[in-house]
């Protein structure tokens, strides 16, 4: 039985029948230069240690950063981002070690920078990985101080610059950190080093294997939802996104990225600034773990960031992204 004559004459499935013309139609595409790479360092020497909390993931002593800089490096990933898992023993109440220009991150910039002068670093500006109660900030009578731990962010954002670093990335979600940090930067000269403000970073269930990595998880005293923004809003990242444009921010984080791909889609089609997402070490381990369970294909860690990508992202930060230079490379 014939009913060609009710067929469409418009099919869209023409131009999705052969690999080549998929490749010619393909709306967006993922490319190495869309990649950022988390690097975790840790105090010692000659250690490369797993990570329980997120599988295939390492800390690196600083002796030992050469291995994954030099993949990321020979790849042509533009950014590295440093976190450090700072010892118990260094932590205290303000944050002190922050401000150690032989702290972990100092060492590391100096070390990356020497070493692989061609690759970006970027560098967060927080106190967590610091304190001895795990906040973001100076902690006082349970409330997280604003202003006064803002004029330590700021000694900690020029710290890191004179160390070498490219990017300083606020994501300590602190009202007019960014303003006092680009003043700092610019009155000492480092008016070239660029500002990456986590602008919408959601309290969020997704950070857990994170804490893991650098040692906050038994740390934090009560949860960061003072300072860190309400999973069930979204009109206000664009007044957090525009405030720190405002201030001086050359780029703009959305944390996490998946969860919120809707945020992503609102800051760039109301921004004419790049948007970063980042792929938290919850949404990692959540795609990891299947994969290796055979739950998922490896091609859906690929899927997962086409569409951070497609929502509006410019780069992503991922701890897919040796993988999946690797795999764009070949």
């Amino acid at each position: 039985m014939k009913i060609l004559g009710s067929y469409p004459s418009v099919r869209l499935r023409r131009n999705r029948k052969y690999n080549w013309s998929r490749r010619l139609v393909a709306e967006n595409n993922l490319s190495i230069n869309d990649l950022i790479l988390p690097v975790f360092v840790t105090e010692g020497k000659n250690k490369i240690e797993s990570i329980k909390s997120m599988p295939g993931i390492f800390r690196y002593s600083i002796d030992k950063l050469g291995s994954i800089i030099y993949r990321a490096s020979k790849l042509k990933i533009p950014l590295i981002a440093i976190f450090p898992h700072t010892p118990s023993k260094k932590k205290n109440y303000l944050g002190s070690e922050g401000l150690n220009e032989d702290n972990l991150v100092c060492r590391a910039i100096k070390q990356i920078k020497k070493n692989n002068p061609n690759i970006g670093i970027m560098a967060d500006v927080a106190l967590d990985p610091y304190t001895d109660h795990g906040h973001d900030g100076i902690l006082k009578n349970k409330e997280v101080l604003n202003d006064e731990t803002i004029e330590i962010l700021s000694a900690q954002a020029l710290l890191q610059a004179q160390m070498g670093c490219d990017v300083i990335a606020p994501s300590d979600m602190m009202d007019g950190r960014v303003g006092v940090i680009r003043k700092t930067l610019d009155k000492n000269n480092f008016i070239n080093v660029q500002i990456l403000s986590y602008a919408a970073k959601y309290a969020s269930n997704f950070y857990g294997p994170f804490r893991n990595a650098i040692g906050t998880t038994n740390k934090l005293k009560g949860n960061k939802k003072s300072y860190q923004m309400d999973y069930k809003n979204s009109s206000e990242a664009l007044r957090e996104v525009g405030l720190d444009i405002k201030e001086g921010a050359d780029f703009v984080m959305v944390k996490p990225a998946l969860p919120y791909l809707d945020i992503i889609k609102t800051v760039k089609d109301n921004f004419k600034i790049p948007v970063f997402g980042y792929q938290v070490s919850g949404e990692y381990t959540m795609i990891e773990q299947s994969v290796r369970s055979n739950i998922l294909k490896r091609e859906a860690i690929l899927e997962s960031l086409m569409s951070i990508k497609r929502a509006g992202a410019s780069a992503i930060v991922t701890y897919f992204a040796l993988d999946i230079a690797k795999k764009i490379s070949n």
